[in-house]
């Protein structure tokens, strides 16, 4: 297991303090972001749009992930450890209980992804 990163990408530090639409409006520029392996615990995500990002090893603990569409997103070995998914769309690979499993014993995401 890896352990989960501080980015000094500015699209990631714009997620750090708590710039979710800063964030939005960046990626509908074009800008690219990249989350593998960041850690993103206790965020407030809400409305964060993940379209089509790879999440490989996201380390949500305790974020707010409410309402988020994950399915078309790569989450394979992400933690959802006491993270709020209330209304979250996810990839249709993952069952629900794998994603119990994370959200209430921290256990990672195994989502694979054809190549």
């Amino acid at each position: 297991m890896t352990t989960p990163s501080i980015s000094q990408d500015p699209m990631y530090q714009m997620l750090r303090h708590d710039d979710v639409s800063g964030f939005n409006q960046a990626r509908e520029q074009g800008q690219q972001c990249n989350l593998r392996n960041c850690d993103l615990r206790g965020l407030d995500l809400r409305n964060l749009n993940v379209e089509n990002m790879d999440l490989t090893d996201a380390y949500f603990r305790g974020a707010d992930l409410r309402g988020i569409d994950f399915r078309s997103c790569v989450l394979d070995g992400a933690s959802l450890a006491d993270a709020k998914i209330s209304g979250c769309y996810f990839p249709v690979e993952l069952s629900a209980a794998e994603i119990l499993l994370s959200v209430t014993h921290g256990t990672r995401l195994r989502h694979p992804v054809e190549k």
